[in-house]
């Protein structure tokens, strides 16, 4: 389906049902589904043939993502240099989600993307939506809607069209207290993680 608002309320529509959809984010297409949702998140895991790796969650605000976890002082002035945008941080969870989103880790991704469909979606769903790539495991994530089809076909109830995307995944690291850690190099330079 075309991305836009109409788009938008189906998705919203399906993911509070327990569906899982596939959206453009800033960096490359998501896999989303509501991770309040325990058989939703199964969901999610079987779709990407994944194992036992943590659920990284898109947020509409940075207030929502204070409310699901710790932001430490380090971690504030990281979000508010770097969100909206391609910054996912790792913080101490403080909501209570199923246990497979963080693997038992006590550690939960978030970040507030620097597009304005995915931030409806989040809004459409309760302020937050599960932002793994959408593809199967230890393939390369999909910039396309149709390389979203050809990865994960029916699995995922709704595929919205957002064109072909070029950007990196987001750069993601772990702030416990005022310990920033660099998980992954992405779209931000490890240099812009610097506080």
């Amino acid at each position: 389906m075309k991305a836009g608002p109409t788009a938008v309320r189906k998705a919203g529509a399906l993911v509070r049902r327990g569906g899982l959809v596939a959206f453009p984010t800033d960096t490359v297409y998501g896999l989303g589904c509501d991770p309040r949702n325990a058989t939703a998140v199964e969901r999610l895991f079987e779709a990407k043939a994944r194992s036992n790796n943590p659920v990284p969650l898109v947020c509409s605000s940075l207030r929502v993502a204070s409310g699901l976890v710790v932001l430490s002082p380090t971690a504030l002035k990281l979000a508010r240099d770097h969100w909206p945008g391609a910054l996912t941080i790792v913080a101490p969870q403080r909501a209570e989600l199923p246990a497979r989103v963080s693997q038992g880790t006590g550690l939960l991704g978030v970040r507030v993307p620097a597009s304005a469909l995915c931030v409806s979606l989040a809004k459409e769903v309760g302020g937050a939506i599960t932002g793994t790539s959408a593809n199967l495991s230890g393939r390369p994530s999909c910039r396309t809607a149709g390389e979203v089809v050809a990865s994960l076909g029916d699995r995922v109830d709704l595929v919205i069209d957002g064109g072909e995307l070029h950007a990196t995944e987001s750069t993601v690291v772990k702030v416990v207290g005022t310990t920033v850690e660099v998980l992954r190099r992405g779209s931000i330079g490890v240099e812009g993680v610097a506080v």
